[in-house]
């Protein structure tokens, strides 16, 4: 295992290369959450009718930039919170179980689901100033627009703008929202992950590889969907929203489930498996890569240090 500052930047430079394959899908999900916002289903036009369908309305209007709307505030927030979620993962747990039961190596499933769920939240708050700004740019579409619409020319003036209007606090909108989803899925992420590649290698006697790798990344990735997507819709609108449309999680929660039915919390959940599937895989996958390489950065720098390399 690197050090905490390692596997921050290698877990944030994974999240990057992930992050480039699958913001369109992101961009397609988040459209497909607000779109008939607060509408019953027989008043709600349906411009976006699924992740193909919506990856490729946007490109047939906006081109290539419009899928890819806010994807440097999506690098900044990847940086931060897979960097957190990566980085302080190990070396919480480590310290929990150490504490509880003085063996670092036991696996406890307990202190895995905490210490995913507490490294995301810390990285989700860190970075919601961004998320936020991101969510508002890829909503925004001159041509078939969904939910409330923000100008903003580029992700700096999104900040800049959102600052000068309120504050602070504007900035940190949502970020409750954002801290449950993140918690709840990165509760899961990691420890399926790990859950599933030591069930692979005593199972199927999987070596240590791509192909373990890939594997573990995609039974994670669907789990995490599975438990995410609700209070990611949530947090989506919550972002999205101007004045107090939304006096908090649960009165965005009843709001939606009252006006539009209970599956409205589920919009754009297939777009949102098309995109945490290949960036759960590219994600976990590159982070062993990138832990690998911040190893050998480390055992020249650190020459002094006990870093295993493998």
């Amino acid at each position: 295992m690197s050090t905490t500052v390692g596997a921050f930047i290698a877990g944030g430079l994974a999240a990057c290369g992930a992050v480039s394959v699958s913001h369109p899908a992101e961009t397609a999900k988040i459209r497909l959450q607000l779109q008939g916002e607060l509408q019953s289903k027989t008043q709600a036009p349906r411009m976006y009718k699924g992740v193909f369908h919506g990856i490729g309305v946007i490109v047939k209007n906006e081109g290539l930039r419009g899928i890819f709307r806010g994807i440097s505030c999506a690098y900044v927030y990847q940086m931060v919170l897979n960097g957190c979620r990566l980085g302080f993962y190990e070396p919480l747990r480590q310290s929990l179980t150490t504490a509880l039961y003085d063996n670092p190596n036991r696996q406890s499933l307990g202190i895995n689901i905490f210490s995913g769920a507490a490294s995301g939240m810390l990285g989700a708050a860190a970075g919601s100033p961004f998320f936020l700004i991101k969510t508002r740019l890829q909503s925004f579409s001159p041509f078939l627009p969904v939910g409330t619409q923000h100008h903003y020319k580029n992700a700096a003036d999104g900040l800049r703008q959102v600052y000068g209007r309120e504050g602070v606090k504007g900035l940190y909108r949502g970020v409750g929202a954002a801290m449950v989803r993140t918690g709840f899925g990165s509760s899961v992420q990691l420890p399926t992950y790990f859950f599933a590649k030591r069930r692979l290698v005593k199972h199927f006697q999987m070596q240590e590889g791509m192909l373990l790798h890939l594997a573990s990344s995609a039974a994670s990735g669907v789990v995490v969907c599975c438990v995410m997507h609700p209070p990611d819709t949530v947090m989506s609108r919550m972002y999205n929203q101007t004045g107090n449309l939304y006096k908090g999680i649960f009165d965005c929660l009843y709001k939606t489930i009252s006006t539009e039915g209970v599956f409205a919390i589920y919009k754009g959940f297939f777009a949102h498996l098309a995109r945490i599937l290949p960036h759960t895989i590219l994600t976990l996958t590159l982070a062993e890569q990138t832990n690998r390489i911040m190893r050998k950065v480390e055992h020249r720098v650190l020459p002094g240090r006990d870093i295993k390399l493998r």
